[in-house]
């Protein structure tokens, strides 16, 4: 009964922040799997610790899954070296526009140090003053503040420089996925800018482009091959939405997987294709 007393007082405090905790997490790491087991080895330790001396049980608890997604970040840098094929995050899918990172800045994240997005993220995103940075980090706040403003530097032509309003996102989202499956190459190029990109995640377990495919005529060239497997053997929307905070969309392909596609849209141009087909990516999904 004492473990169960326990529990529930440890529960009581920290369930109303575990949303938000794993924002922080989730925006550590990229990976909604590895954000929740970072959670919830943080609500471990909260069970573990003196909860009565803790005056800001929030901050205390950011500072630990920070902490746990730095580890984390060791060996995950090491993953990303041995991963098949291009990385994207984990998608997180919402009904609503309201991602404060956005795909594009959460893969800007992923060439800063540790250090670095952690302060950023900290700082910038949650809106934590340097003081509070660094009692999580273990730096001093100058250092604090060298290793925001480095970051920024890096992720700061990952910053959305058009807004695109939510309805037009959508409309140009069902547009493309109609044009895409339909073989309607013409539309299809209508929507997209001459320097665009695609970007497919795999991760070796699903056929996708080994490395991003960049410009108007390659990208065009891959769109018409895939047009011909659609045509031959389908593809079901499942739901237009936000992924990361882009416009997009949820189907379900020939092979019975999920595959979500994403987005990013400047002067009414689609700029940037982020598929992800890894099946362990979509599991949260399911």
């Amino acid at each position: 009964m004492a473990d169960a007393a326990v529990y529930g007082d440890a529960a009581a405090s920290f369930d109303p922040l575990r949303p938000r905790l794993l924002r922080v997490a989730y925006r550590m790491l990229g990976s909604v799997a590895d954000a929740e087991d970072a959670v919830q080895e943080a609500f471990i330790r909260w069970m573990g610790a003196d909860r009565a001396e803790v005056r800001e049980p929030e901050a205390f608890l950011r500072r630990t899954v920070t902490r746990l997604c730095l580890d984390q970040l060791k060996s995950a840098r090491h993953n990303r070296e041995t991963y098949v094929g291009p990385w994207l995050p984990d998608p997180i899918v919402e009904e609503e526009e309201g991602e404060d990172v956005t795909l594009p800045l959460m893969l800007a994240l992923e060439r800063l140090s540790p250090l670095e997005r952690a302060a950023f993220l900290l700082h910038d995103v949650f809106g934590q003053g340097f003081d509070e940075v660094a009692a999580t980090i273990g730096r001093d706040p100058a250092a604090c503040r060298q290793l925001a403003a480095r970051a920024r530097v890096h992720v700061r032509e990952a910053r959305p420089r058009f807004h695109v309003e939510k309805e037009r996102g959508l409309e140009i989202a069902t547009a493309f996925f109609a044009a895409s499956r339909s073989g309607d190459m013409a539309g299809l190029g209508a929507m997209l800018a001459a320097d665009v990109s695609l970007h497919a995640d795999g991760g070796g377990k699903r056929p996708a482009a080994a490395a991003p495919i960049f410009g108007f005529d390659l990208v065009m060239k891959v769109q018409k091959s895939l047009a011909v497997l659609f045509g031959k053997h389908g593809s079901e929307l499942i739901r237009t939405c936000f992924v990361n905070g882009l416009p997009g969309f949820v189907t379900r392909e020939a092979d019975g997987e999920l595959q979500t596609t994403a987005l990013e849209i400047e002067d009414g141009k689609i700029v940037a294709i982020y598929v992800m087909r890894n099946p362990d990516k979509l599991r949260h999904l399911h």
